[in-house]
């Protein structure tokens, strides 16, 4: 398994922890209104906004909230915000890369959070196209095993485009290329096969070997950087062994 898998084992088990918490309701529900409002409120005809429902139902997000959200970037309700894209760059400890999406109506206030979080936590932010280049996007599709086999996914996914399957330990990671990802959410659901999240990420090109003190300390970045309401994913390009990595699970 690859350090990346190793990365994504860790973090696939934090987010679950943090879905639980409702730490991340906020964060799922404007996905929600940017999809409807970039393709429209119809989720039979706009995959994305498929997906971000489906990805908050697996978080527990009431369905009220998810409904309103709909219907506001669709136009049925007013409400929306002027959601804006911005990615920044920066160094963690050790000279880890950190790639951070934000999703916010505020520019200078999400610039303020990332810039205090990374600051505070052992990071450096860097200028646009420093760091940017040793990741590249992919379409990501995580799921439970449910008894289900990497040989049975490979059957089902492979020919729609998957790239690889990565065991995660009690689920699979399923990675594509970002133009393949409908195609093999559509195999998937041909085959009755249910899955979590699938969605466009980044992953690194290059990946840094780094201890359980380095590795503690780039989840505390990373803890820092997320409890930012304006902040939508992190990406790092940790290499994490396995020694390292059952370091971490008895922390």
């Amino acid at each position: 398994m690859s350090g990346h898998s190793k990365w994504a084992t860790t973090k696939h088990k934090k987010a679950a922890i943090d879905a639980k918490r409702g730490k991340m309701f906020a964060k799922l529900i404007k996905n929600i209104e940017v999809a409807a409002r970039t393709g429209g409120g119809d989720p039979g005809g706009n995959p994305t906004l498929w997906d971000a429902i489906q990805k908050a139902k697996k978080s527990s997000v009431p369905n009220d909230n998810i409904e309103r959200a709909r219907k506001r970037g669709g136009g049925e309700e007013a409400g929306g915000a002027d959601w804006q894209n911005i990615t920044y760059e920066g160094y963690g400890p050790s000279g880890v890369a950190v790639l951070i999406e934000c999703l916010t109506d505020n520019r200078n206030r999400a610039a303020g959070e990332v810039r205090v979080a990374m600051t505070r936590n052992g990071g450096n932010m860097a200028d646009p196209g420093s760091v940017a280049y040793l990741f590249h996007r992919k379409g990501v599709i995580t799921l439970e095993k449910n008894g289900l086999t990497e040989d049975d996914l490979l059957d089902v996914v492979l020919d729609a485009g998957a790239e690889e399957v990565n065991d995660l330990g009690d689920s699979f990671e399923i990675i594509t290329d970002p133009s393949d990802l409908i195609a093999v959410r559509t195999a998937l659901q041909g085959a009755k096969i249910d899955y979590d999240s699938a969605e466009s990420g980044f992953q690194p090109s290059m990946s840094v070997a780094v201890d359980v003190d380095v590795a503690r300390k780039v989840f505390k970045l990373v803890d820092a950087l997320e409890d930012s309401d304006d902040v939508q994913n992190v990406y790092t390009n940790v290499d994490l062994s396995d020694e390292v990595l059952a370091q971490l699970e008895d922390d």
